[in-house]
């Protein structure tokens, strides 16, 4: 993982991740580019990744996760694999400034590629019981409402809320038995 204090020590437990685009760029701003990471996310349940809450943001994503295999593998496949969806994106409708900023900001010992898209880490927390979980799955569901973009949790499209009150989101959810 990245070069951060945080580290998954159990790779099959639940952890609450952040996953950020570098230098907090609002790429997260159409249903293209949030398709990218939904789809990816789906996937991956295909692959054994349960996900318990998430929410997407304009520049950010959180979830709750656990995966059958190895966690820190997952979420590298996903960050790869949506970094490079969504530079094709990009580059398909001339985003050059966007593009350009990947470029600028890229950190200087990726030197393996021209562009990086996620910042590094997924800054990681054990779920350790069933008072964290609730707290983190609040967390995910009120940062569209702290951010001003909504009045109420389940109005955000790109979040694990309405799932939680009933009705069909747009991923599936794990739910603790």
């Amino acid at each position: 993982m990245g070069r951060s204090r945080y580290k998954i020590t159990d790779e099959t437990a639940v952890h609450f991740v952040t996953c950020t685009v570098l230098h907090w760029l609002p790429v997260f701003t159409n249903q293209d580019s949030v398709g990218i990471v939904i789809d990816s996310l789906k996937f991956l349940q295909q692959e054994g990744i349960k996900i318990y809450a998430w929410v997407i943001l304009e520049n950010h994503l959180h979830l709750v996760i656990q995966s059958n295999n190895t966690l820190s593998k997952d979420l590298a496949r996903f960050k790869r694999h949506t970094a490079s969806k969504i530079f094709a994106l990009l580059r398909e409708r001339n985003a050059t400034t966007l593009l350009d900023q990947f470029k600028h900001y890229k950190t200087a010992h990726k030197v393996d590629r021209e562009l990086q898209f996620w910042q590094e880490g997924s800054h990681p927390e054990l779920i350790a019981n069933d008072l964290i979980l609730r707290q983190k799955v609040e967390y995910i569901h009120q940062n569209p409402i702290k951010r001003g973009y909504v009045d109420q949790a389940e109005h955000w499209r790109y979040s694990s809320a309405r799932s939680y009150l009933g009705s069909v989101g747009l991923l599936e959810i794990s739910f603790f038995s």
